[in-house]
């Protein structure tokens, strides 16, 4: 039987490829200014063309390839139209305002960033989801750091740092399941491993949001009880604002997260409960509906906003707002107005497509076996743990790049990496754990791929204005190397035999080592 050797391209097709893909989307978005969607587009058509004109790859094998792409990811695209269904409607209902609500009599501006590190840290180990902390939690977050004086992007990078701790960390994660699946390991022994480059870093994170705290106290930073006062009147007037009613869907999701039924159903449960409760509240069905469908759409902070200060007395005396200057709540609400206008299945309609048209340039990639070619040769030349753990986090990162999707950028390299590691006394959870310390971490902070399209989205700051603040994703990947480096935390040995040692020499043999 004659086995058909994979057609490839050279390092230099493979390099002036990335090259050129690179050039075509710093160009389009840093010189042009535009969305994402086009220079992947077009970066995609120029992969494809190099790949069947000079590589000899088919139209059918790429074509193949962008749909296996598409549908490994299809569950997370489902979950990003169910979340934002799900946030529509929890502002319609009075959720969302609510936690700003009682969030504002809580928190202080010393303790709001270290406090918001912990909560979403909690709900996402809890859950299993980033997406969910930062559709939920995280909007509400968002708003109660408005009326701190706090800025959103260091909010922002601070929500999905606990996010994303949940979401590596978590047994009920769907990338915690993936990366040891690829790689030959299993997954307790997988989050064993990663609490040792997890927890310091973490620590880390936790001093510079007690740190950053300090400069956010009373009576620094913009902080305004007025404004807070503001904030609570302006919300009580436009929802029904109830501990009850902030309580029963989040119960429904969290209870349900808990029995470990999967994310899709729960997220949709929560989203009829609120709807339901918003009817109950006097929303018509088609209201409930409209807010699935279109989000939800502010009436008294609106009217606020719209009117001109010197005539806003009157409107404030109608709506019951006293005590507060017409300034104030003139500025307000036009920030009331912007953090609670979101929401609904078609405000998910711009981040899915960027998804889509990622995951196209991600399957022709794929199948051009570019990635391949670039890297492996480097893999021979590794003599330490640290250079091959600097190799996969490089790997993971190029991917979620140029393959714009989070489960590609583990799958990839994962699949690359495996054969190679199991011809060495390496245990295969150094792996499996790299995967996640990069792949899983640094896809937030690609604004094409799903896991930084969604983030943008939900919590209304564009992806490269939160990225410097994700502290716990930026540390992470370097702290694995580090430790690497230094032989902390290094497993030997497969499965059942695996031991840390502080070893740090490794090299992998070639094919034709193997052979003599």
């Amino acid at each position: 039987m004659t086995v058909t050797k994979a057609k490839k391209p050279s390092f230099v097709v493979a390099l002036a490829t990335f090259i050129c893909i690179a050039g075509t989307i710093s160009f389009g978005l840093l010189k042009l200014g535009l969305d994402a969607h086009v220079p992947i587009a077009v970066a995609a058509a120029i992969a494809a063309l190099v790949g069947k004109f000079v590589v000899g790859i088919t139209w059918e094998e790429m074509e193949t390839a962008i749909c296996n792409a598409i549908s490994s990811s299809i569950s997370a695209l489902l979950i990003l139209i169910a979340i934002g269904m799900l946030v529509g409607s929890w502002v319609q209902a009075g959720v969302v305002p609510g936690l700003i609500y009682y969030g504002f009599d809580v928190l202080s501006p010393g303790i709001f960033l270290f406090a918001t590190l912990i909560l979403c840290s909690i709900i996402s180990l809890a859950t299993g989801s980033s997406w969910g902390v930062g559709g939920t939690a995280g909007v509400a977050l968002i708003g109660i750091a408005a009326g701190l004086g706090i800025p959103a992007p260091l909010t922002a990078g601070i929500i999905i740092s606990g996010a994303y701790f949940g979401d590596k960390m978590s047994p009920l994660s769907d990338t915690t399941n993936l990366a040891p699946a690829v790689s030959g390991s299993n997954l307790f022994d997988h989050i064993r491993a990663m609490m040792w480059t997890t927890t310091p870093s973490y620590i880390i994170v936790a001093i510079i949001t007690i740190v950053l705290g300090f400069s956010y106290s009373s009576g620094a930073g913009s902080f305004d009880p007025s404004r807070i006062d503001a904030f609570q009147k302006i919300l009580a007037a436009e929802f029904s604002i109830n501990p009850l009613y902030v309580a029963i869907p989040t119960i429904v999701v969290l209870g349900l997260a808990v029995l470990k039924c999967p994310a899709l159903p729960s997220m949709m449960a929560g989203t009829a409960a609120a709807s339901a409760l918003a009817m109950f509240q006097g929303k018509t069905l088609a209201e409930a509906l409209t807010a699935i469908h279109y989000g939800y759409e502010s009436t008294v902070a609106t009217k606020l906003s719209e009117t001109a200060v010197e005539e806003l007395p009157a409107i404030m005396g109608e709506f019951g707002i006293t005590g507060i200057s017409p300034e104030t709540v003139h500025e307000i609400s036009s920030l009331v107005t912007e953090l609670l206008n979101r929401g609904g299945l078609d405000s998910m309609m711009w981040s899915l497509s960027l998804i889509m048209i990622a995951l196209v340039l991600g399957g022709v990639m794929e199948s051009c076996h570019y990635l391949d070619v670039l890297l492996n040769p480097m893999l021979y030349k590794i003599r330490s743990v640290g250079g091959f753990v600097t190799l996969v986090v490089t790997s993971c990162f190029v991917s979620n790049l140029f393959l714009g999707d989070q489960y590609l950028a583990i799958v990839v390299p994962g699949r690359m990496f495996k054969t190679a590691v199991a011809k060495t006394e390496l245990s295969p959870r150094m792996l499996s754990r790299t995967l996640e310390d990069c792949g899983t971490m640094t896809a937030v902070l690609v604004p094409w791929t799903g896991c930084g399209a969604f983030q943008s989205g939900a919590l209304g700051v564009p992806t490269l204005t939160y990225a410097p603040y994700c502290f716990l994703n930026i540390i992470n990947p370097f702290m694995a190397i580090l430790l690497a480096s230094l032989g902390i935390g290094n497993y030997w040995g497969k499965n059942g035999a695996d031991r840390v040692e502080k070893r740090t020499a490794l090299t992998f043999p070639r094919e034709e080592e193997e052979a003599a």
